[in-house]
């Protein structure tokens, strides 16, 4: 399996919705960061759906590397 790109050493803010569901990007290859875009295709990554279980600020990962996906862990600090 090959890695993701890094699409940025730093999470993304997003102010999310109760309910609502959140598709984020694993390539990195994205250009609407942190969402997919459908740039994955024909690669081995897919999107991973995120639901929002209360409207607040949540950091969605940048680096692609993080243990905690779809959600920031830290990672990118060591990358």
């Amino acid at each position: 399996m090959s890695n993701p790109e890094i699409a940025a050493k730093n999470p993304f803010a997003v102010d999310v919705e109760k309910g609502k569901d959140y598709w984020w990007c694993a390539c990195g290859r994205s250009k609407t960061q942190p969402f997919c875009d459908g740039s994955h295709k024909g690669s081995e990554f897919s999107p991973r759906k995120y639901t929002a279980e209360e409207s607040k600020t949540v950091y969605f990962c940048g680096c692609k590397h993080s243990g905690k996906a779809p959600l920031c862990d830290g990672t990118h600090k060591s990358l």
